[in-house]
């Protein structure tokens, strides 16, 4: 009995994760303004009612996608928080960062994409603390203006390269290394020098 009910949860669970994915699709492709959800019911071949279920608004959908993100970012901030200022963390976070920004490359074009609705919506404010956080972990905080700038730039050189190089042939693993390795270096020229021992 408890397995048919585990079955129906992950039944569930998958319906959301279609409704989440197809959701994204239409958002990215048409934008937010323009997609209904009438027409993610369609294209899902579900009811409206099924949708419901799950989101009862588009903002819905967008609220749980950005929650899906916001959760590693969380707990990365977290990890940073608790550990040293040192360069080998700053390092270790912006290793972290780039992985979860791979896994939540549609997300993020469709925040590229969508930027006015972002900034409406509830979801841009949460999103913009949680990157002011980052650059908290990562810049000192009495650093000279040229390093806050570099820290800045390492988090939006991440960000930028996504885009910026999705159209550049390669391979998309060695681009994601390139462009870690350039936010690494801004970091790097950023950490102040640590004192003889």
């Amino acid at each position: 009995m408890s397995s048919s009910s585990g079955t129906g949860r992950a039944r569930r669970s998958d319906t959301r994760q279609r409704i989440q994915d197809v959701a994204l699709e239409m958002f990215a492709e048409r934008g937010y303004e323009k997609t209904s959800l009438r027409e993610i019911a369609e294209k899902l071949d579900v009811t409206k009612a099924a949708l419901y279920y799950h989101f009862k608004t588009k903002e819905d959908i967008l609220v749980s996608l950005f929650a899906d993100l916001t959760r590693p970012m969380d707990e990365l901030i977290e990890w940073a928080q608790g550990q040293p200022r040192s360069l080998e963390t700053k390092t270790e976070l912006l290793g972290r960062y780039s992985a979860a920004l791979t896994k939540a490359a549609p997300l993020f074009r469709f925040m590229q994409e969508n930027q006015g609705t972002v900034r409406d919506l509830s979801v841009g404010n949460g999103f913009k603390e949680r990157m002011i956080s980052l650059v908290d972990v990562i810049k000192e905080p009495e650093a000279p203006l040229v390093d806050q700038v570099r820290c800045i730039s390492a988090l939006f050189t991440m960000h930028a390269g996504m885009f910026a190089l999705k159209d550049i042939e390669g391979d998309p693993e060695e681009k994601r290394k390139a462009v870690l390795e350039v936010a690494v270096d801004l970091v790097t020229r950023a950490q102040p020098p640590q004192p003889a021992a």
